[in-house]
């Protein structure tokens, strides 16, 4: 399978969003990658469900809904109502997260769990079967434009093993300070999908950028 790539419009303008909703149609992405933040879990606030929704209004690309929020399993129905293709939720903040993956796939979504950088992979050797996604942050989550941490290749690697061993169908994707020069190391470690949110919207041409993403080669 080539690799996927899912830009963030938590780096695209605000003020802009149709406009840039409807530039990433236009592109080479597969996902569109929502990023909710509620200044709790994360020291960020970014926008909720009336945003999502305008976002779903306007795309042609599947949401994949990436929530830093406490919590999580309160709002599974509202994504999934707000347009929610994939739903990702925080190992971190889920006390009962097989519960939670089986909530978001009883509703027809793709279920995801995010770690944050500190987390070992070992952690999700019990879920990894009903896991479709796990979205591996690569930079602390809260805030866009972070330097990668060198530490995610280690950590791809090992995940891509324990989904072997399962014989697991789970998708690795990527997300935090993804560029050109990581992207094809990404790719040969083991990942799927890459996230891309500051690379891409501060570009001087984001579609173009979304293709060379969409190009790399293994390195």
């Amino acid at each position: 399978m080539s690799h996927l790539i899912a830009p963030s419009v938590l780096a695209a303008d605000f003020a802009n969003l149709q406009r840039d909703v409807e530039m990433l149609n236009e592109s080479q992405a597969d996902y569109i990658h929502v990023d909710i933040m509620d200044g709790v879990f994360v020291p960020n606030i970014s926008f909720g469900l009336p945003v999502c929704e305008a976002i779903y209004k306007h795309a042609q690309k599947p949401l994949d809904v990436h929530l830093m929020i406490e919590k999580p399993e309160n709002y599974i129905q509202a994504f999934h109502d707000a347009g929610a293709a994939t739903i990702s939720v925080h190992y971190e903040a889920s006390p009962h997260l097989h519960r939670t993956l089986q909530a978001i796939r009883d509703l027809g979504l793709r279920a995801g769990v995010a770690i944050n950088p500190h987390t070992n992979v070992s952690l999700l050797e019990n879920v990894i079967q009903d896991t479709d996604l796990v979205c591996m942050m690569s930079v602390n989550p809260g805030f866009g434009g972070q330097k990668f941490i060198e530490q995610t290749y280690t950590k791809v690697r090992q995940l891509k093993e324990l989904i072997a061993d399962q014989n697991a169908s789970t998708l690795i994707e990527i997300d935090g300070g993804v560029n050109l020069d990581n992207a094809p190391k990404l790719l040969e470690a083991g990942a799927d999908v890459l996230v891309a949110g500051s690379f891409v919207f501060k570009s001087d041409d984001p579609i173009n950028t979304i293709k060379e993403l969409k190009n790399v080669s293994v390195a």
